[in-house]
């Protein structure tokens, strides 16, 4: 049977300062060698000085444009963060695939530059209120992961993080049975099409108001193999617990 470490990874969104990376300093003291690994996605201005700080907290970008470099005014490619010291990237977040349009292809072309410029693609997935209350949350996430995940996917290059996007912020938290079912879903989906040698190595994320609090009950659930946390990620103190929570999963 397949191990898969544990990754707890925080989505700062568009919050932060220079001095909230105290936090970060914060958690590399705290957890010097836990048995999980740990990245946090800040605002792009703040990835260099993240990187800096040498530590158990890896970064990442919050998104990436397609293309290597050219005339794209306010993106930032992959290349451009690994640069800057990221080791991963969040692509096809649901406030992307809201706010900017992008569509399953889009973000598999990112997941695509993630893996040239040698960065993690951490390629998000998940459905709506609407769909889910239709019955259709099973399809709607196979027809996101058949779309979003390029060929050539493995546990190397690749991160998949199941967000209900009416949990993300809501405090509203699936059960854990509906949980197991989207992921185990998820599992069967990805050894259908790369075989389980190669999906049983995929790491498999929850994200949707994840708390210190529930953090340890999420991932005992079957094919959880850590959390994407919004929110919580902010404080030290908060996803210190949630880093705990997945290092003693």
């Amino acid at each position: 049977m397949t191990t898969r470490r544990k990754l707890a990874a925080g989505n700062w969104k568009m919050n932060g300062t220079q001095a909230a990376l105290a936090e970060i300093s914060a958690l590399n003291a705290a957890f010097p060698a836990p048995a999980c690994d740990v990245i946090i996605c800040p605002p792009a201005p703040f990835i260099s000085a993240m990187a800096a700080l040498k530590g158990v907290v890896k970064v990442g970008g919050q998104d990436c444009h397609a293309n290597a470099s050219g005339a794209h005014t306010g993106d930032v490619s992959a290349e451009i963060l690994a640069d800057a010291g990221a080791t991963a990237v969040i692509v096809g977040h649901s406030e992307r695939r809201a706010d900017h349009g992008e569509s399953d292809q889009t973000v598999n072309d990112k997941a695509q530059a993630a893996w040239r410029a040698g960065l993690l693609a951490i390629i998000c997935v998940g459905e709506v209120e609407d769909e889910r209350t239709a019955g259709n949350a099973l399809s709607i996430v196979g027809g996101q992961l058949a779309g979003s995940i390029p060929d050539g996917a493995t546990g190397e290059n690749t991160v998949i993080a199941y967000e209900p996007v009416w949990a993300i912020g809501t405090g509203l938290v699936p059960t854990l049975k509906d949980i197991a079912e989207m992921h185990d879903f998820m599992r069967a989906e990805l050894t259908t099409r790369f075989g389980a040698d190669v999906a049983n190595t995929i790491r498999f994320l929850y994200g949707g108001s994840v708390k210190p609090t529930n953090a340890a009950e999420i991932f005992a659930v079957s094919n959880v193999d850590g959390a994407l946390v919004g929110g919580a990620s902010l404080k030290a103190a908060d996803f210190g617990g949630i880093i705990a929570a997945a290092a003693n999963a």
